[in-house]
């Protein structure tokens, strides 16, 4: 059973010395904060209209960047790649609403 990291040195370190290794790394002042990002408060159907909408939306900037492309890069793996972006049909993701969830749902 491990009791924890291995030493960074030959030997174990004696508490002195964790306890100046502590405080040299936090000497700069002040307390570290961490901030937690905000949880996603929006609802299962909302999260999956939104991500429907961004597919959509790339989509269409994909079927621009492919309407513009130089001549010589038609036959390219980068024309074949958008093409294959832009022939995905979206519209069967449009019409689907999501089960709403125990009344929680809105």
């Amino acid at each position: 059973m491990s009791r924890g990291p291995k030493p960074l040195g030959e030997r174990a370190m004696t508490a002195a010395e964790r306890q100046a290794r502590f405080r040299q790394a936090h000497a700069n002042g002040g307390p570290k904060i961490r901030y937690r990002r905000p949880g996603d408060r929006r609802s299962r159907p909302q999260r999956w209209r939104d991500a429907v909408t961004e597919l959509v939306t790339l989509q269409a900037e994909y079927r621009d960047w492919l309407d513009t492309l130089p001549p010589s890069l038609e036959n390219s793996a980068t024309a074949e790649a958008l093409r294959s972006i832009c022939d995905l049909d979206l519209s069967g993701l449009e019409s689907v609403e999501p089960p709403r969830g125990f009344g929680r749902d809105v």
